[in-house]
């Protein structure tokens, strides 16, 4: 199948199905699904980079866009966790058939362990790679940190606030909806275990995914196998030459092992 070509599936019971945008490339295995971040979509430069370093290795790749998100149907403001959840896995019940390397970029390594969780018993999981993963992070980061009481109130009241993106000219709206959804997947507060092993990736430098939030996560990880590599210098986006070459050799080292 050639990845380089979109292609729509339905997602979601009657009344609330969305078309939802897929890129899958065929090939061996273990087999590649990437999860974009926040705001993020499946054509942005570590999920390109991935899907071509597949191609070299003649592997199976996966990627697609969440609802609201890149080319897929819906409006941002009307989706939350649940459904990019429920997108996630819908995906990858349907593309990946075999043993899976699961690649998460800040809401996606959220994303990621959720459907590691959801999975877990299937034995499918090679391992993950983990990108400044932002779990937990409608209230963790943003509604206990980040939001001020001014910021929390209008939330409350007016049921959204717009907060200003430094990575978009168009401005974030969270909504109550997300922050309250958020609530239902909230992982850091007790031991994961998602069976395989996991590397994460973390910028120290990164001003939105602060690099004690990715020590917390795999110290929350005690049953897995658990890799963390901080990069000094790196930012949030971690996109930069160097930091696509450690991307790709975490992965190889989760496809040889």
């Amino acid at each position: 199948m050639n990845a380089d070509e979109p292609q729509f599936i339905e997602i979601g019971k009657a009344g609330g199905s969305r078309r939802i945008a897929v890129r899958h490339r065929d090939g061996q295995g273990p087999g590649l699904f990437w999860l974009s971040g926040f705001k993020s979509d499946m054509s942005g430069t570590k999920a390109v980079e991935l899907d071509d370093w597949a191609k070299k290795q003649g592997l199976a790749c996966t990627r697609f866009d969440y609802s609201g998100h890149g080319i897929s149907e819906g409006a941002f403001e009307d989706a939350c966790v649940s459904d990019w959840l429920e997108e996630a896995l819908a995906v990858f019940d349907r593309f990946c058939d075999g043993p899976t390397i699961v690649v998460g970029s800040s809401m996606g390594g959220w994303i990621a362990l959720l459907l590691a969780l959801a999975r877990r018993d299937g034995g499918q999981l090679k391992g993950m790679v983990l990108i400044a993963p932002a779990t937990d992070f409608t209230e963790e980061l943003m509604w206990k940190q980040r939001f001020t009481d001014e910021i929390r109130e209008a939330i409350l009241s007016e049921g959204r606030w717009q907060q200003p993106s430094v990575y978009s000219n168009d401005p974030y709206v969270i909504t109550a909806k997300l922050i309250e959804d958020g609530r239902r997947h909230l992982i850091l507060d007790k031991p994961i275990a998602t069976g395989c092993p996991v590397t994460i990736l973390q910028g120290v430098q990164d001003p939105d995914v602060p690099w004690r939030h990715a020590e917390r996560l795999a110290e929350a990880l005690p049953e897995d196998d658990v890799t963390l590599t901080l990069v000094p210098d790196g930012d949030h986006r971690l996109s930069r030459p160097q930091d696509i070459e450690l991307l790709l050799k975490s992965v190889d080292a989760l496809r040889s092992a």
